[in-house]
């Protein structure tokens, strides 16, 4: 028999996409598959919309709130499936994009093989996504994929991975003290229990942006602040745990040199740890340079005034560029009508 797919969707407050998600997960033509919805205690119409696709195919089920990983957990729990795909409540996925990928392991599948696909960024019109290849679109170890992830600041998407339950039950569930960056940790560990990465380029997902409303923005908060500290610490341990040689070291020192930011000078705490750290692994971090587009504020107003404005400024940008493509989304849908609605 063919193995069983699950695709688990977490959702919460998700009522303006969670349609759109769901026709994505029941369109997959690979068979056979189910789809495990798990609401997170929405205040809005996210659970009854889930209801209504409900079929032998699809499970809703709901608690109350608890954060994204403690819903996937959940939402994992109840899957019976032999390989899992996460998906989250606003993106979507090819309808061959578990097919594709499914396809790629063969007849006779090592159940280690972690497999990987394309994923592009939209905001509502997601015709027009485009798909920009990174150093991590390609077959991988785990160490190398780890080392590019880290030394380029590179991610994939959560729905781009196809996990198998050998992999997924070696890993462990997602880490529940993670607020951002949780994603970026658990998928190390699948990493580290995997062989390596089978990365395939027809698999397509379709990743809405969301700016400072995603669960990934850090901004001025310091729990994810904390949160993302915590993630750092962790991946670092996990690759050295796969080697410790001074490539990997000096990986793990741009990677904390990339991301100093977040913490300078704000949380001065965070940023001795990070030196503590560079320097047990032989490296040096630097005071993180502002852009030409903060440095004036810094050097008129200073650096505090700066930061505010590096957070700020893009919050209101991204807000203007999301009005206009939602208003041509809109424009177009009336135009060209059903013809938008089909990936």
């Amino acid at each position: 028999m063919k193995p069983l797919v699950s695709i688990l969707i977490p959702a919460y407050n998700a009522e303006a996409w969670i349609s759109d998600t769901l026709r994505s997960a029941i369109a997959q033509t690979w068979e056979p598959k189910e789809i495990i919805v798990v609401d997170d205690g929405s205040t809005d119409r996210t659970l009854a919309i889930a209801r209504q696709f409900e079929s032998d195919q699809l499970r809703v089920v709901t608690h109350k709130n608890q954060g994204a990983s403690a819903t996937r957990n959940k939402a994992y729990s109840l899957c019976k499936g032999d390989y899992v795909n996460f998906l989250d409540a606003d993106d979507l996925m090819a309808p061959d994009k578990i097919a594709r990928q499914m396809e790629a392991l063969g007849q006779s599948p090592n159940k280690r093989t972690l497999l990987s696909g394309s994923w592009g960024k939209f905001m509502h019109r997601y015709y027009r996504t485009k798909f920009t290849p990174s150093a991590l679109w390609c077959d991988l170890s785990p160490v190398e994929w780890l080392i590019r992830k880290m030394q380029l600041n590179l991610y994939m998407q959560t729905a781009s991975w196809l996990v198998s339950r050998e992999i997924a039950e070696a890993a462990g569930p997602w880490d529940t003290r993670l607020l951002g960056d949780d994603d970026g940790e658990y998928f190390c560990r699948v990493l580290l229990a995997s062989d390596g990465v089978r990365f395939v380029p027809e698999a397509k997902v379709y990743y809405r942006t969301s700016g400072s409303s995603s669960l990934s923005y850090i901004g001025s908060s310091d729990k994810k602040k904390v949160a993302q500290w915590c993630s750092m610490e962790l991946h670092i341990r996990y690759i050295r745990s796969l080697e410790d040689s001074p490539r990997v070291r000096q990986a793990c020192v741009t990677y904390l040199q990339n991301w100093l930011v977040f913490f300078y000078p704000d949380r001065p705490d965070l940023v001795k740890q990070a030196e503590e750290v560079a320097a047990s692994l032989g490296g040096k971090l630097h005071p993180p340079a502002l852009s030409w587009k903060y440095s004036w504020i810094e050097a008129l107003f200073g650096r505090q005034q700066a930061r505010r404005a590096q957070v700020l400024l893009p919050r209101v940008k991204w807000s203007l560029i999301r009005r206009w493509d939602k208003t041509l989304f809109r424009i177009e849908s009336r135009k060209f009508g059903e013809s938008l609605l089909r990936i």
